[in-house]
């Protein structure tokens, strides 16, 4: 196993997954309420072809792999996958990223099944903001998820909450104030106008920097280190028991940091969320294509990531919604 790097130098060590297009949620920012045209069940790689690809993304120096949606535990069987890719060697960090919603049922298996730890997207704690955001999402199956997770070891739990002015950033504060006496690592993410959430403009924006002087009449934010090398700059309240996180796509963008590649469902590889650039996989794994051939259309892939996104311009992926590329 080599280390892999980009053009720019960036070490590539992460492989973002979507294992299905579907989701049992229809949040406003990422789907319409009638859903969206969903993939056939023949487009859809099938789990050996994912461990395929994976396996071979492995031996070119992935270690980290994310399994994503739609929503990932809509799809049946998921944790067959999850131990096929906990036994591919060099794959050392396993996670899952989900709405929450079947999470209860399933966190034993999938902790059994070699996952490492998961990642919840929650946008409220009030039950009926929760609902006109999900539209058909109950808040008590999410938190009965997340301690179940925690319980099995799934740890650490981070929530993921998307911050858009007007609907629920008055929440800013409870879900910070949730860190000081609960383990919870919440992740403040700023609304990107991407996909579905386009119909907002930018008036639902609201900056890290807006949100962090909101958070700090509570307590000064020392910045702390937590597992993983990924996007968000972790902080934590004082005599807190977790962690807060801020992820800043459009104010602060971390392309200079970009370590990952995406790979949709129906088997595109993507080098970067928001282009519409993406390689074909599953045609090729179809047709029988060889592990050494496999490994160069990765490698195409790596070498054709962009210095940067251009979302501050407007230029974001037009061909497919966020919930199609698993974010």
């Amino acid at each position: 196993m080599t280390g892999l790097s980009d053009s720019f130098n960036r070490p590539i060590n992460y492989l973002r997954i979507s294992v299905t297009d579907r989701c049992n949620l229809r949040c406003t920012y990422c789907m319409p309420l009638e859903g969206i045209e969903t993939l056939s069940h023949d487009d859809i790689l099938r789990y050996e072809e994912i461990h395929t690809v994976a396996k071979a993304a492995a031996e070119l120096g992935i270690n980290k792999v994310r399994l994503t949606g739609g929503e990932p535990l809509a799809r049946a069987g998921l944790g067959s996958l999850v131990r096929l890719l906990n036994d591919i060697e060099g794959i050392d960090d396993l996670s899952i990223t989900t709405n929450g919603m079947f999470l209860a049922q399933r966190a034993h298996e999938l902790k059994e099944a070699g996952l490492n730890r998961v990642n919840v997207s929650l946008d409220s704690l009030q039950t009926g903001k929760f609902k006109e955001i999900t539209r058909v999402g109950e808040l008590e199956e999410v938190l009965k998820g997340i301690e179940e997770a925690k319980s099995v070891g799934l740890n650490p739990v981070k929530i993921n909450m998307v911050v858009m002015r007007g609907i629920n950033d008055d929440e800013i504060v409870d879900f910070a104030r949730k860190t000081i006496h609960e383990d919870w690592h919440v992740r403040f993410i700023e609304f990107m106008p991407v996909g579905n959430g386009q119909q907002y403009g930018r008036e639902r924006y609201i900056s890290i920097n807006e949100i962090t002087e909101r958070i700090e009449p509570i307590g000064s934010l020392e910045p702390h280190k937590l597992d993983g090398n990924g996007p968000a700059k972790y902080y934590r309240l004082p005599d807190a028991k977790g962690t807060i996180g801020f992820i800043s796509p459009v104010s602060e963008h971390f392309c200079f940091q970009c370590n990952r590649l995406r790979l949709t469902a129906d088997g595109k590889l993507r080098p970067c969320l928001l282009s519409d650039d993406e390689i074909d996989l599953r045609n090729p794994l179809r047709n029988g294509v060889s592990v050494d051939d496999l490994k160069k259309l990765v490698k195409k892939a790596i070498d054709s990531k962009p210095e940067c996104h251009n979302l501050k311009m407007g230029t974001t992926a037009k061909n497919r919604s966020m919930c199609q590329i698993g974010g």
